[in-house]
């Protein structure tokens, strides 16, 4: 092919990318028909939490683009069809009869829950009877993933009666068996037992596809534990409370300074060595902590976009990132700094979890410092039970691997919740969530968790010696009757075991 013919080839094959609207409206029209994420991620083979960034600015590529403009496009005119029919109906028909489906506006109360209807198909049948998410007797039918009556007749949930009477609008529930639509409960959250076993099932895929030989099985489930993580991920979030904002925007505090450089957030890892102990020879136990960044999964998370403030005042209802003047530290002959290893004065940014551990320890019950003063800070409304299902269900799923000696599913969840938050930030093998927020967080609170273990040990009597990074923490005592050991969350077990100091004059730790 010459020049000129490969040029044509390009420009034949050359299109302009199919616009889009703004990420607002993406929105709106997705809700305003009633659809969830998961259901259009689903459609479009994507994950739900994709979609969610498409929704907050980012957009797709390639053919999803192309797929999603088509699904915007084919939402906005049904919406438009029924906009237009609900206006003829108005202009000829004159008042509405009392409970006209037009005055009801898609949600109904079953005692007390708040609910969304759906008009469609009949959802999933269902091999055998599992209880209704409404009234609790045996349903065979699902809808979203939630075993239900799809007659409200069916269902033993009482449903607010009306007072009889010309003139007074049927109950919600009575509106919705007139139109055979579906009642789907809002803010419920899957039961661990309706969930289907996510890692189990990989294991005996890799297990299988080896044929047995577990080394391979291992290798091939930790390669494959970050997008194994996102999809369980999006598994647990089904009926949550809250959607997660994917790919928001972030201030420059939380932005690389270069492309090999780093954010401006401290983290607060220790690094900590106790400068001298006592005289005599210690026997010292280097301790590991079991699910270090397992466990820190539980903690205050930002829900949406950062929000900026000024002002020495912190709000326990939101979490983000903080500049401090840290408090002086006049503790580290025998207790860790719980800035961590840091030895530059002056203001500093800090996470949420190193913010609440500093205004804990300088509360009334410990007294150990001045409260930190807070200049400013990027913050949203924050839960601390983001992450608790993602959280339970790979901490339930290491515990069954302990019991049974599965070393290949021990190494796999492992590799799942340890890449899930290294890979939180400007990753490249992780492209559907871009929180660095949350990375930062999730590991201060790891180091923060480490310290409190550090605090114990020496408020039981244990000599506290040294601690490291998440999961590490050396002590001379009795420690077994401070901390559980075990290879559970929250057990510790023995990495090693020395002696130190010969004498008086020895100080070597």
């Amino acid at each position: 092919m010459t020049d000129f013919g490969a040029i044509d080839a390009l420009l034949a094959g050359a299109r302009k990318e199919v616009p889009l609207p703004p990420a607002e409206e993406r929105r709106r029209l997705r809700e305003e028909l009633n659809l969830s994420r998961p259901q259009l991620a689903q459609a479009l083979s994507v994950s739900s939490s994709t979609v969610a960034g498409w929704e907050t600015g980012r957009d797709p590529s390639g053919e999803t683009r192309e797929k999603y403009a088509y699904f915007l496009e084919g939402a906005r005119t049904k919406l438009a069809a029924v906009a237009a029919e609900s206006h003829g109906a108005e202009a000829g028909g004159g008042s509405e009869e009392p409970g006209d489906p037009a005055e009801f506006d898609g949600t109904e109360e079953l005692d007390g829950t708040r609910a969304v209807v759906h008009d469609g198909d009949d959802g999933d049948t269902l091999t055998t009877p599992q209880p209704c998410v409404l009234c609790g007797q045996p349903a065979h039918h699902q809808v979203a993933g939630f075993p239900q009556h799809l007659a409200p007749a069916d269902c033993g949930t009482p449903t607010p009666s009306a007072p009889s009477g010309h003139g007074t609008p049927p109950t919600p529930a009575s509106a919705s068996a007139r139109r055979g639509v579906k009642v789907v409960p809002v803010g419920r959250r899957l039961k661990s037992a309706d969930a289907p076993d996510l890692i189990g099932s990989a294991v005996a895929a890799a297990l299988a596809e080896h044929s047995g030989d577990v080394e391979a099985a291992t290798a091939a489930l930790v390669k494959r534990a970050i997008p194994d993580a996102m999809a369980l991920l999006d598994h647990s979030r089904m009926g949550g409370r809250y959607e997660l904002v994917a790919h928001p925007w972030l201030p420059d505090v939380l932005r690389k300074q270069s492309s090999r450089g780093a954010d401006q957030i401290w983290e607060a890892r220790p690094k900590w060595t106790r400068p001298q102990l006592p005289p005599g020879e210690h026997e010292i136990t280097a301790l590991d902590v079991n699910g270090a960044y397992l466990s820190a999964l539980k903690t205050h998370l930002p829900l949406g976009p950062l929000e900026h403030s000024t002002g020495d005042h912190h709000d326990r209802r939101r979490a983000g990132v903080h500049l401090i003047t840290p408090p002086d530290w006049g503790h580290d002959a025998y207790l860790p700094n719980p800035i961590g290893s840091r030895d530059e004065p002056g203001p500093l940014w800090v996470t949420e979890p190193t913010l609440r551990l500093l205004l804990r320890v300088s509360g009334p019950k410990y007294g150990l410092c001045d409260p930190p003063q807070i200049h400013e800070s990027w913050t949203s409304g924050a839960t601390e039970g983001l992450l608790e299902k993602f959280r339970v269900t790979l901490k339930d799923a290491r515990d069954r691997a302990i019991a049974d000696g599965d070393e290949v599913t021990l190494e796999y969840i492992k590799a799942m919740y340890s890449k899930f938050v290294s890979t939180l930030g400007e990753s490249n093998y992780n492209r559907e969530l871009y929180r660095t927020d949350w990375m930062h967080l999730i590991r201060s609170q790891a180091f923060a968790n480490l310290w409190w273990k550090a605090h114990r040990a020496y408020d039981e009597g244990l000599l506290v010696v040294r601690a490291m990074g998440t999961d590490e923490l050396h002590v001379s005592g009795d420690w077994r009757a401070v901390f559980p050991e075990g290879r559970g969350v929250a057990e510790v077990k023995v990495k090693d075991v020395y002696a130190v100091g010969t004498g008086p004059a020895d100080d070597d730790t």
